[in-house]
């Protein structure tokens, strides 16, 4: 696949949204060692107001689309996660624009833009065991095969691949933001739910593409 549009990308996000449905009672317990245990919950909730403005989206463009999902995100109440979730989609609807489709490069160039959005909402880093510590290596994973010259297929593999080992990592950081701080060094060894919940997006969106 050399290059993506409106139904593949709208392919991506649903993915996205049933594997969050089929894990959301693991994402739960996760948060449950070390925050409020409703994680999956609020991830659920965003990801299915994701699903219907998805469905809502027959006939737009893709910008608007983006947007439109972030948005609904934004007012899903997600407690926290919501305005990180709507931003990375709001984040993604700004490098579209004008544009029907998408090759490698530019699918990279989407991620990075939501991953910007994302960070203006939230200033942690790889290491504070957070969602940065899945979402910020699979895009840099991304961007670095995109650049290879590699395929839609491998460029997202690559990125489900750095998203699932930055989550994994998580089980050996101390929190360093959110309730989980409070927790200190009790935090250690569990598996941050934030950054769980975003290497499953990201292994949907590859798995979408296969």
């Amino acid at each position: 696949m050399t290059e993506i549009g409106f139904d593949g990308i709208s392919k991506m996000i649903l993915a996205a949204v049933e594997i969050i449905r089929e894990n959301h009672q693991e994402l739960s317990q996760l948060d449950s060692a070390t925050g409020d245990g409703d994680h999956g919950t609020t991830m659920l909730r965003s990801m299915e107001s994701v699903e219907k403005t998805v469905g809502d989206s027959q006939g737009k463009d893709l910008k608007t689309m983006l947007y439109d999902v972030g948005w609904n995100i934004m007012c899903s109440d997600g407690g926290s996660t919501g305005p990180l979730l709507g931003s990375l989609f709001m984040g993604f609807s700004e490098s579209v624009e004008g544009k029907d489709s998408l090759d490698a490069a530019g699918l990279a160039a989407m991620l990075r833009s939501g991953l910007e959005g994302m960070s203006e909402q939230s200033k942690a880093k790889v290491g504070d065991k957070t969602m940065m510590d899945a979402i910020m290596p699979a895009v840099e994973a991304i961007e670095a095969a995109a650049a290879e010259g590699k395929s839609i297929e491998d460029t997202l593999a690559a990125g489900a691949e750095a998203g699932i080992k930055g989550a994994e990592a998580t089980v050996n950081m101390q929190a360093k933001f959110g309730r989980a701080r409070n927790l200190g060094d009790r935090t250690i060894g569990y598996k941050d739910p934030g950054a769980t919940s975003m290497s499953y997006i990201f292994k949907a969106f590859a798995d979408s593409v296969k």
